[in-house]
């Protein structure tokens, strides 16, 4: 092999060789990123799901609840939610909200869900079931069938939504944010509409769920946006709450049967 030849060679072996360093760097550089991800992804989900799990254990929260429905009104609801034992809740809402105006003249209205049933605090009526009573009752069966209150219960109150999220397609960290006055990492995980959680999405494609958590491992707050739907829940307080009780029966008028026949307006 002459000279020329012999330095074609080196510097075709010297290129090869080049090349497959850089090839190598690559691929070892895409694993590692690989690896990368899938370490985020484990470790979010198991800050998520170690929030999710303090939560249940703890069984109670003080809550502010947003619900906008896309219609640039939102509805609030402030007070306490209990799970665990049963779903139930004692909150205060905005009357007309609730379209209950034509029962409670105040601007907001006392509510509460115990015992697979919706209690008002209205103004006691000059006539008909309501006639002298203090609370309307509504069984949660003549708004979502013989299934709702099981339905309701199994839901276990604003947080059941993170044990869903192990179905999350994806999730990111995006950083540090002070909500509510207290130091939190914002995380997000997105759910296929498809996917487990599709009963819940509905005909929405997906379901984000936006979580902040403090230093105590617990959410502080929880955004849940599906379709043009968004819930924003702010935790509080957690745990130390007295069981919802229902009202007094003789203070109670049963409305469930007017609503089941669709004279709940009435």
């Amino acid at each position: 092999m002459g000279p020329g030849h012999r330095a074609v060679w080196v510097a075709i072996t010297a290129a090869a060789l080049m090349a497959g360093v850089g090839c190598g760097r690559r691929a070892a550089e895409a694993a590692d990123a690989s690896s990368k991800v899938v370490d985020d992804t484990a470790g979010i989900l198991s800050v998520l799901t170690r929030a999710g799990d303090l939560s249940q254990d703890l069984g109670s929260a003080e809550v502010r609840m947003t619900t906008d429905l896309g219609t640039g009104q939102p509805v609030a609801m402030d007070g306490l939610y209990t799970w665990g034992d049963g779903y139930a809740f004692d909150v205060e809402m905005d009357t007309a909200a609730a379209r209950l105006q034509t029962l409670q003249d105040a601007p907001r209205i006392r509510a509460l869900f115990v015992d697979g049933a919706y209690y008002y605090d209205v103004d006691p009526q000059p006539a008909g079931p309501l006639a002298g009573k203090e609370w309307m009752k509504v069984d949660a069966s003549a708004m979502f069938g013989d299934a709702g209150p099981q339905a309701l219960s199994e839901s276990d109150g604003p947080v059941a939504s993170l044990s869903s999220l192990k179905y999350a397609d994806d999730v990111e960290e995006l950083g540090k944010e002070t909500v509510g006055g207290q130091r939190t990492t914002h995380y997000r995980a997105v759910l296929d509409g498809g996917g487990p959680y599709g009963s819940v999405t509905g005909d929405a494609d997906s379901i984000t769920v936006d979580v902040w958590v403090g230093g105590k491992e617990l959410p502080v707050r929880l955004k849940q946006t599906v379709g043009e739907v968004t819930v924003t829940m702010d935790f509080e307080k957690f745990g130390g709450t007295a069981a919802v009780q229902a009202p007094p029966a003789a203070q109670t008028g049963d409305l469930t049967e007017a609503v089941e026949q669709g004279g709940a307006a009435q």
